[in-house]
């Protein structure tokens, strides 16, 4: 009896390890980028929300990238086909790979670059207040990550 109890924990355990990580390589992650163009740590920042997208992607994740505030410059600079940005290979290379983007058109206004993304057929979300719902990913599980 005392075998079987042991026997019966153990496999709890296991089976209880294995579905941790088959959740854990199936998460969502909402990456929002706020930081802007002007400095370097604009610049950083950027860099690492496409990094910090493509390898969750990569290992398998539900990613969306988020471009708020004055980070809408740089959804702005990567949607414009005439661009020599360093970093839109990246940004190319995340829509390939099907991460969903989402764009605030109340901060495309305020940042002056929506009428860009209006004429490269880029579409903006404005789902409370003007701005995306950060409720909704919150309430579908998403892990939200700011830059």
């Amino acid at each position: 009896m005392k075998r079987l109890i042991i026997l019966s924990a153990f496999v709890v355990l296991v089976f209880g390890a294995l579905a941790s990580q088959a959740e854990a390589a199936g998460g969502k992650y909402l990456v929002i980028l706020q930081a802007g163009k002007e400095t370097h740590e604009g610049m950083a920042r950027a860099v690492h929300a496409l990094l910090y997208s493509r390898e969750l992607k990569e290992h398998g994740h539900d990613v969306t990238l988020v471009f708020d505030g004055a980070g809408t410059e740089w959804a702005s600079e990567w949607s414009d086909p005439a661009s020599t940005d360093k970093l839109k290979t990246m940004y190319e290379d995340l829509k390939k790979a099907g991460v969903t983007q989402v764009i605030c058109d109340f901060c495309a206004t305020a940042f002056k670059v929506k009428e860009n993304l209006v004429k490269e057929k880029v579409s903006t979300t404005a789902e409370y207040q003007g701005h995306p719902s950060i409720a909704k990913w919150a309430d579908q599980g998403y892990e939200i990550i700011v830059l």
